[in-house]
């Protein structure tokens, strides 16, 4: 076996001492009981590549069978960083190990090609729309049908503005990440969030230039793509003088907020990634912040659904620690209607791309999360992040549920409708 390559900070994966209280909180481990498929026994495997007594070829199935949910780093009494370690091993494995070439042209071109790039995406999309539109999705394979299955019904890109006025008494100005996914397929929750943001007094500046937050290059181990887009988007930004960035999209927040990270060792950017991250929001972070919620606690109808539940998404709820404010801001919306989720925080299955390079673990996840759903009665699940969505649709879509799920812009935006009608 040849002399092992250092790719790992030995000091944090030393940081892991084997307790075991992640397990319970990792989505895999929880469906195959397999240690190897947990956090503590990746962290062995990662080891165990690095010290050279094993080969990479051996520990790829079950590093990338990781969602990279980081709901360990939340059950940690140690602290392991967790996603850092991941991202680091999946570099050195995409460098080191061979795929076939299913997974390549999947990985790098379907995926790393196309899905950052919002032209290249609508362009992809277009054959897909045409064969739904006929009927013909009957006649492709499994894999194809169930990828079409992820895509709404409704798609519509965003066109944003450049400049979006505030209303009423102006309290400052944000930027806007208008993101890959959620600009080609979700405008009119592009359109509902700046609306928010405005009706919180902010003017809402999105930079027609930026670039994709590199969320995707990142945690497919394509550091180097990644780094290169967060220097454009710091750059980009940082004309602007702006109070935040607001970002609709929990996994493309989770990445922006460690910019710093990403750009650790890098004399030039470091700082400025560092400062970057620092003004970097989720959507429903800053309308708590600013005090939006009194607006929506003094205007608020009563809602018109029989029960709303909310489901966490993985990078809001664990990267970021974020689960109190998205559900003030629903819990005020929907008053006695609102239900908690069982298992909220556990990965429906999406996790950016891995629905489409893990399509079973994916499956039976998206069953699993559809079945909590179902046990709350809800009529509506409200979410924060554009892959949820799509999984979660596509999984209540084939149970037969009537049940609706929206990102939380649209159900605050809609509930503004009901202030207004």
């Amino acid at each position: 076996m040849p002399a092992p390559e250092t790719f790992l900070d030995t000091d944090k994966s030393l940081a892991c001492v084997h307790c075991g209280l992640c397990l319970g909180a990792c989505p895999t481990y929880l469906e195959t009981g397999n240690e190897n498929d947990s956090p503590r026994g990746r962290i062995y495997l990662m080891r165990a590549v690095q010290d050279g007594r094993m080969k990479a070829e051996e520990a790829r199935d079950h590093i990338d069978l990781c969602l990279g949910c980081r709901a360990c780093e939340v059950a940690c009494p140690s602290g392991v960083e967790y996603g850092n370690l991941l991202e680091s091993t999946r570099e050195h494995l995409e460098q080191k190990v061979s795929r076939s070439f299913f997974q390549t042209i999947l990985r790098r071109w379907a995926i790393e090609r196309v899905f950052p790039f919002k032209g290249r995406m609508k362009l992809a999309l277009l054959p897909a729309r045409i064969v739904r539109a006929l009927g013909l999705t009957s006649w492709l394979p499994k894999f194809i049908r169930d990828s079409l299955n992820l895509l709404p019904e409704k798609m519509e890109a965003g066109g944003l503005p450049r400049l979006s006025p505030a209303r009423g008494e102006r309290k400052g100005t944000v930027g806007f990440i208008s993101g890959c996914v959620m600009d080609v397929m979700f405008g009119e929750t592009h359109r509902n969030s700046v609306r928010l943001l405005n009706e919180a007094g902010y003017d809402v500046v999105t930079p027609t230039e930026q670039v994709c937050c590199g969320a995707l290059y990142a945690h497919g181990g394509q550091l180097d793509q990644a780094r290169s887009l967060a220097r454009e988007n710091i750059r980009i930004f940082g004309k602007e003088q702006l109070d935040a960035i607001v970002i609709n999209a929990a996994g493309c927040g989770s990445t922006l907020k460690e910019y710093g990270h990403l750009l650790e060792g890098d004399k030039e950017w470091h700082e400025a990634g560092e400062q970057f991250s620092s003004k970097v929001k989720d959507l429903s972070e800053f309308l708590v912040d600013v005090g939006f919620i009194e607006t929506l606690r003094q205007r608020a109808p009563a809602a018109t659904d029989n029960a709303v539940t909310f489901h966490d998404a993985c990078h809001l709820a664990h990267p970021q620690r974020i689960t109190s404010q998205p559900r003030q801001l629903v819990q005020i919306v929907a008053g006695e209607g609102f239900t908690e989720l069982p298992e909220s925080d556990v990965c429906c299955g999406s996790a950016g791309s891995y629905n489409l390079t893990e399509p079973e673990m994916a499956e039976r996840l998206q069953k699993r999360k559809i079945g909590r759903i179902k046990s709350t009665q809800a009529t509506t699940v409200v979410t924060t992040n554009p892959g949820c969505l799509l999984q979660i649709q596509a999984g209540l879509k084939a149970a037969g549920q009537n049940v609706r799920a929206l990102h939380i812009a649209d159900y605050l935006a809609e509930s503004l409708g009901r202030m207004e009608d």
